[in-house]
């Protein structure tokens, strides 16, 4: 007795699949006198295709600003290289032990060394090959300097090996004392603080400055101005409007916005 398979316990039965040769398979129509490769509904046919390579990943597409760029290295940098003299004739006195030099020497900060004895003064490493700095008549090596003696850049923590900007009673390196507004260097140029940020002068003037109604130069610290006729004016330039007459601290009338002393205020028409 063969044993027939249960059925399933909703009650609907599930039909076995069914298959399809490829000639049972209903054939796409199409629309005579249309545009070849075009179905009667419009929509060309597509075809399974069956491959073995992986399909491409899509690239996302790259950002068109400027990846952040590395901090430069320090400008005008301090640590020195000691020149190599080959043996010859001379024979120099050592700026260490004082001894006349026979053979090879060095030749740094003004002086000729016994290449044995221009090492580091506080941790006695070799400085034949290796960089040096000067600190107080004093050689180093660099990494002795940077622990000892470099001062601490405000801005990115970092030591300072080469050209340093005392500003603000802080230090800084060159490339991290910037304007607030543009994020240019600074350097040893004229700055102005606003809220305790420094700003070149250009843009200072631009963002906070205030112009003379009378030349539209810029009033810059320390010059001496005034108000009146609700501008601003360089002392120089608040002056009558027909004579030139200077009328700082003096009496005077105006008409269209116009200074005008007591001599022309009635028999000038503006």
């Amino acid at each position: 007795m063969t044993k027939v398979p249960g059925a399933p316990r909703n009650g609907n039965s599930v039909p076995p699949p069914t298959f399809k040769t490829p000639s049972a398979q209903v054939k796409p129509s199409w629309q005579a006198g249309g545009p070849a490769g075009l179905s009667k509904g419009g929509a060309a046919p597509s075809f399974g295709r069956v491959s073995n390579t992986a399909p491409v990943p899509t690239v996302p597409k790259v950002s068109d600003r400027p990846a952040p760029q590395a901090h430069p290295k320090d400008q005008n940098s301090l640590v020195q290289r000691a020149e190599h003299i080959a043996a010859g004739t001379r024979t120099p006195m050592c700026g260490h032990c004082d001894k006349v030099i026979r053979g090879p020497f060095l030749v740094a900060m003004g002086m000729s060394w016994h290449p044995e004895e221009f090492n580091c003064s506080h941790c006695h490493a070799s400085l034949v090959e290796s960089g040096f700095v000067e600190e107080r008549g004093t050689v180093y090596c660099a990494h002795c300097y940077e622990k000892f003696f470099a001062p601490t850049c405000t801005s990115c923590q970092q030591k300072v090996l080469g050209e340093v900007i005392n500003a603000l009673k802080q230090t800084w390196h060159v490339y991290c004392f910037l304007c607030a507004s543009c994020q240019q260097p600074i350097r040893n140029n004229t700055f102005h603080l606003e809220d305790g940020l420094p700003y070149c002068e250009r843009d200072y003037y631009q963002l906070f400055g205030t112009s003379c109604h009378g030349c539209d130069f810029p009033i810059e610290a320390g010059d001496k101005f005034l108000e009146a006729l609700g501008f601003t004016w360089h002392d120089t330039c608040f002056v009558c409007a027909v004579c030139n007459t200077s009328l700082e601290g003096q009496a005077f009338f105006s008409k269209k916005d116009k200074a005008l002393c007591k001599k022309h205020a009635n028999t000038v028409k503006i």
